[in-house]
Parts: structure tokens; C-alpha cells; sequence
């Protein structure tokens, strides 16, 4: 395994904390700003706007470039914007900060997993993306939970300049650690014509299809896990002290599915898809009709983080298979998607709520979506069988890694 995927896990790891940390301290923010906890949430909502609008126009921005010094830069980005919401003195200088750190959360994903595609095999590159998001699940199982603790003990600015380390840190694995691209001066402009090139990659009808499977296959584990605390405390019994202690074990649900996901991408990225998305509904159908009981719960709970996450590395992967020819904004769109199905799982979960549906409803739309997930993942599979799409591999993503090694430096 290259040590650089490590150095590019660190990055997402710390871009995962930021995200997600915000939750569980929203009280202590909102009370030090004196908002109300629904002013104080548009922390999060802000973020995650942000992350779509820069997986896209920054991407978009940055394709001309050579990708390891764009991912510095990203990093630097995302440096700022933790620092800022660490010493903000007022809640509208901490919303700038998570915009400024959201910019750089999709182009970081996206250029990251097409640079770590070009660091291994072609037939590892999915298993190679799914190391890289293995610190986004790793900041889920344990950087949550504890950035919270750091954040209940010491302030909740504590935790930003805690992730603001992170971040340091990861720049400097970045630079050291990470190879170039191989493809000279002005990398991403050989490698796809620049932006009119990387644009040219949404003509194909796959990639659209791609990009629709993760709204609506990820979105729909999202929107079961938005209101996961209610479910737990509400219907299956649990007391709120175990939450977290919970949620640890849908981590490891990620950890796991992640990794397996992205191994079995490898080998058939269209069947791994199909059949991880049909047994995604099956968990979620199951959870909602057994919540009441807290043994089956809990295992819901991990088949559900880990069938969810186990899409990642392979949704990821697609699109940049039919993207073949310039994959860096199209792989940034996808990380926009996911952010698109976590907003859109989140609406209709709330939605079935204040329709006074119950709080295993969220669960149910949440299966209804992965359904429709599977339906345009298998329309999307048959037509590329049809048409002789599905024997482009994952290497004519990456063409220049083939062409060309990597230089380290």
C-alpha cells in the first residue's frame, strides 16, 4: 500500500471531523453565541451547501492544475476555515469559517480519490479510494465521540483547534508522502484539455447515471440515520446516555463496509453496486419493522452503516470509469451528490415526521429511495452491458498514471 493513501486518509479524516464533530456540540455553540439551537444547526446545513457548491466551481476551478499541489492548497483552505470558526467571536464569523472549510471538502474527496487511483494497480483502484475514505469512517468511529468529549471538557473551540492540527498535519503528509501525477506541467490540462475537456465527460449518459444512484442510494441511508436518535430513544427504549455509545457501533458498520465495498468494486464495480444497494433496502425495510427491539436494532444499526458505506468506494469509482478521460470534476460532482442524497434524505425523513407518521418513518422513506437507487443502478448496469460499456476498466480513468509513473516529491 502507498504511504501516501495514508497521508490522503489523514485529510479526510480531518475533513470528516469538521463535518460531523459540529453535532453533538451544538448546545454549547449555540449557547456561546445565545442562538437558538435551530439558528445554531444552520452550522451544519451551511457546511454541507458549501461542500456541493465547491465540489463543483472549485473543482471546476482547479482542473488545469497539477492535482498534488491543488490538494496543499485545499488543505491550506480547510486550515483557514477551522481556525476562523476556533477563534470566531460571533456566530456569523463561525458560519464564514465553515463555508471556507466546506469549499474545500468536495474538490479535496474528489481530486483526492482520482489521485489515489493513479497511485496503485488498475485493479486496486477501488480498494485504493475506499483508503482514502477510510478516515471519513475512522472520524465517524472515533473522532466524533471523542471530539465531542474534548469539546464538552475544555470548550467547544478546543475542538476546532484540535482539527485545525489535523489539518496541519496532513499538509505536511500531503507534500512529503504524496506522488505527483506524472503527467508535467499543467497535469490536469494534458490530461482532459482543462475545464472545456472535464466538461465533456458529462456528455455521457453513464456519468449522470452514476451521479443519480449516489443522490438516491446514499441519500436514503442518510436520511434513516438524520433522525436515528429519536428511533433509538423513542421507539426501541434506549436511554439517551447510550446514543453515542450506539452510534460508535454505525461507525464501525462504515469501517468495515467500506473497506469491503471497495474490494469488491474492484473485481465488478456494476454487480458490488447492485447487489450492496438491494441488501441496503432489505436492512432498512427490516430495521423499520423490527425497531422495537433493541438486539435487532443494534445489528440493523451496523448492517445498515455497513451495506450504506460500502456503495462509497464503488458510486465513486463509476463515475470516474465513465468519466474516463477527464475524471477530476466529474469525481468533485459525485462528491456533491453525496451531499444532494444526505439533503435530500434528510427532507423527506423530516417530512414523514411532521406528517405524524412516526419515528421509524424516516427509516421507511429511507428504503423507498434506496429502492429507486436500485431501479436506475440496474437500468444504468443493462445499458451499459448493451452498448459495450461495461468492459471500460477502471485504468482508463487514469490514463496518464498508465502511460507515465508517478514521481515522488
Amino acid at each position: 500500500m502507498p504511504i501516501g493513501l495514508l497521508a490522503l486518509a489523514l485529510g479526510g479524516f480531518g475533513i470528516g471531523l469538521t463535518e460531523f464533530v459540529i453535532m453533538g456540540l451544538l448546545p454549547e455553540v449555540a449557547a456561546d453565541f445565545r442562538v437558538s439551537e435551530a439558528t445554531a444547526g444552520w452550522l451544519i446545513s451551511g457546511y454541507a451547501l458549501a461542500v456541493v457548491v465547491g465540489a463543483l466551481l472549485l473543482t471546476a476551478a482547479v482542473t488545469r492544475f497539477e492535482r498534488k499541489p491543488v490538494l496543499a492548497v485545499l488543505l491550506v483552505l480547510f486550515i483557514a476555515g477551522n481556525l476562523i470558526s476556533a477563534v470566531a467571536p460571533d456566530y456569523s464569523l463561525m458560519m464564514i469559517g465553515r463555508i471556507v472549510a466546506a469549499l474545500a471538502h468536495g474538490a479535496f474527496f474528489g481530486i483526492g480519490a482520482v489521485v489515489a487511483a493513479d497511485m496503485v494497480a488498475p485493479t486496486r483502484k477501488a480498494g485504493a479510494i475506499a483508503i482514502m475514505f477510510t478516515g471519513l469512517t475512522a472520524a465517524n468511529v472515533l473522532g466524533v465521540p471523542f471530539g465531542t468529549m474534548l469539546g464538552q471538557a475544555a470548550g467547544w473551540r478546543s475542538t476546532f483547534w484540535a482539527i485545525t492540527g489535523i489539518g496541519v498535519l496532513a499538509l505536511i503528509g500531503i507534500l512529503a508522502l504524496v506522488p505527483r501525477t506524472g503527467q508535467g506541467d499543467g497535469a490536469g490540462r494534458a490530461a482532459s484539455g482543462g475545464l472545456r475537456g472535464e466538461l465533456r465527460a458529462f456528455r455521457s449518459g453513464q456519468v449522470w447515471l452514476s451521479i443519480l444512484v449516489t443522490i438516491l442510494g446514499y441519500g436514503g441511508m442518510f436520511g434513516a440515520f438524520t433522525y436515528i436518535a429519536f428511533t433509538l430513544t423513542e421507539v426501541s427504549g434506549f436511554a439517551a446516555s447510550t446514543v453515542p455509545w450506539l452510534l460508535i457501533l454505525f461507525g464501525v458498520g462504515l469501517f468495515i463496509g467500506n473497506t469491503v465495498g471497495g474490494k469488491a468494486a474492484d473485481r465488478n464495480v456494476d454487480r458490488t453496486l447492485l447487489v450492496v444497494l438491494a441488501m441496503l433496502v432489505v436492512i432498512l425495510v427490516a430495521f423499520a419493522l423490527n425497531a422495537g427491539s433493541q438486539p435487532l436494532t443494534i445489528a440493523s444499526i451496523v448492517l445498515m452503516g455497513g451495506f450504506g458505506f460500502a456503495t462509497v468506494p464503488g458510486l465513486q469509482m463509476r463515475v470516474m470509469k465513465y468519466a474516463s478521460s477527464a475524471p477530476t470534476l466529474a469525481s468533485g460532482a459525485n462528491i456533491g451528490a453525496f451531499n444532494v442524497g444526505n439533503a435530500l434524505g434528510a427532507w423527506l425523513g423530516g417530512v414523514t415526521i411532521t406528517a405524524g407518521l412516526g419515528y421509524t418513518s424516516p427509516i421507511w422513506a429511507g428504503a423507498a429511495i434506496t429502492f429507486l437507487g436500485v431501479g436506475v443502478m440496474a437500468y444504468a448496469a443493462a445499458s451499459a452491458k448493451r452498448h459495450g460499456e461495461d468492459r471500460t476498466t477502471a485504468a482508463a480513468s487514469t490514463p496518464a498514471a498508465a502511460e507515465e509513473p508517478a514521481v515522488v516529491g
